[in-house]
């Protein structure tokens, strides 16, 4: 069983930066992928960004270049360092863990744990 709480969220102008956290219960937290995860209102909830346990990373195309994830196993923490925020990135991003394994790491189901979410807003 895993726990996640997210942090960091909040109001922030476009071009600014925020970083995201997510800290974990358990004592494997070396052993899971994790992921973040996003959902705008009225839409589908999307994949952002994911790290495997091993440390090969995964970015959707929307925030290549600009959002960059990275884990502190000795924190058991994972976080998301957003940069040159734009509007469209407004949405409530979530936290997401599963037991390290192959096949994607961008898909909803493919994650057993999830984090409660935390706001964030990009006014123009």
């Amino acid at each position: 069983q895993m726990q996640l709480v997210e942090s960091g969220g909040g109001l922030v102008q476009a071009g600014g930066s925020l970083r995201l956290s997510c800290a974990a219960s358990g004592r494997t937290f070396s052993s899971y992928d994790m992921g973040w995860f996003r959902q705008a209102p009225g839409k589908e909830r999307e994949f952002v960004a994911a790290m495997r346990s091993g440390g090969n990373t995964y970015y959707a195309d929307s925030v290549k270049g600009r959002f960059t994830i990275s884990r502190y196993n000795a924190k058991k923490t994972v976080y998301l360092q957003m940069n040159s925020l734009k509007p469209e990135d407004t949405a409530v991003y979530y936290c997401a863990a599963r037991v390290s394994g192959s096949g994607s790491v961008s898909q909803r189901y493919a994650y057993d744990y999830w984090g409660q979410g935390t706001q964030v807003t990009v006014s123009s």
